[in-house]
């Protein structure tokens, strides 16, 4: 161990009497070239590669769903089984009663000729998206207490509430399914009529939506016309409202009109060709061609 001397002493003292070292009193070695800023208290020079701009003006932000890395984050979090398949899973679009009779008000849709999806759609205030696995319109209750049209309208999803709604004013609703191809064809007829190709078969519905559109409370399409009657009566019974003979109605044959379960657009059978430039109609001739459509 050294021992005391006045050598030490003094720088002891030295010490003593000196400010604490920090930041502000540091200085570079000498021969350092770097200059220093005065004002913003840094050093001028190279950066070395560490640029002034932050993560969102280099626009590196990491896109839609992932935090970083190349696992989304919902395969990080444990597996929610409502989440299974839904990439799979029909979408049905909804449009209230409301919005409904909005649109009759506004004249966008004629009361006394039958609403399908394409006359939804032609109005511009409601749009179905292919690429998203629309398959359809969902008519909601919303403003059921409202709703005083008298409309014969096909959707592909409804509810009860939603029915007895449309039946109390002496209206009739029917659900009715489209495969990918028709419900292209329905979404915008002047884009499928361009194409110059037959007006295509409408398929059954898959197995799981089966049993809905066969049902006569659902008022499927494919279901018993005597058993719909039966339960119109009985919905009328549930919800205390007085129904309407539809045979006495002066509107019976618009009430009444329905499509075939293979027909696509009201007045157009399967198989014909819409003609935009001759303004007309081509019908096959051939009788394979009958017997195909017509099956």
């Amino acid at each position: 161990m050294a021992t005391s001397g006045p050598v030490t002493e003094k720088a002891l003292k030295l010490l003593r009497n000196l400010p604490r070292v920090t930041i502000a009193n540091l200085k570079d070695l000498p021969g350092n070239q770097r200059k220093y800023d005065k004002r913003r208290g840094l050093k001028k020079g190279r950066s070395h590669g560490r640029g002034t701009k932050g993560q969102g003006q280099r626009m590196t932000l990491p896109r839609l769903g992932f935090e970083g890395g190349n696992t989304p984050f919902y395969l990080k979090v444990p597996q929610e089984p409502y989440y299974r398949g839904h990439h799979l899973r029909r979408e049905y679009p909804p449009l209230s009663l409301l919005q409904l009779q909005r649109m009759i008000d506004l004249g966008r849709i004629d009361a006394d000729e039958p609403i399908d999806l394409t006359t939804l759609c032609n109005t511009n205030l409601y749009h179905i998206e292919l690429h998203k696995r629309h398959f359809g319109v969902n008519l909601t209750d919303e403003g059921a207490d409202v709703f005083a049209a008298k409309v014969n309208i096909e959707v592909q999803w409804t509810d009860e509430v939603t029915i007895a709604a449309i039946e109390r004013n002496g209206g009739t609703i029917t659900t009715r399914y489209f495969d990918p191809l028709s419900l292209a064809a329905v979404v915008n007829p002047l884009r499928f009529f361009s194409r110059g190709i037959p007006i295509p078969k409408c398929k059954l519905p898959p197995e799981d939506a089966l049993e809905f559109y066969m049902d006569p409370k659902n008022r499927g399409y494919l279901a018993d016309q005597e058993h719909i009657s039966e339960g119109r009566l009985e919905l009328a019974q549930k919800y205390g409202y007085k129904l309407t003979d539809i045979q006495e109605d002066p509107m019976f044959d618009m009430l009444t009109k329905r499509k075939n379960p293979s027909q696509v657009f009201f007045g157009l059978n399967p198989g014909w060709i819409v003609n935009l430039k001759d303004k007309c109609v081509i019908k096959p001739v051939d009788e394979q061609y009958k017997t195909y459509y017509a099956s």
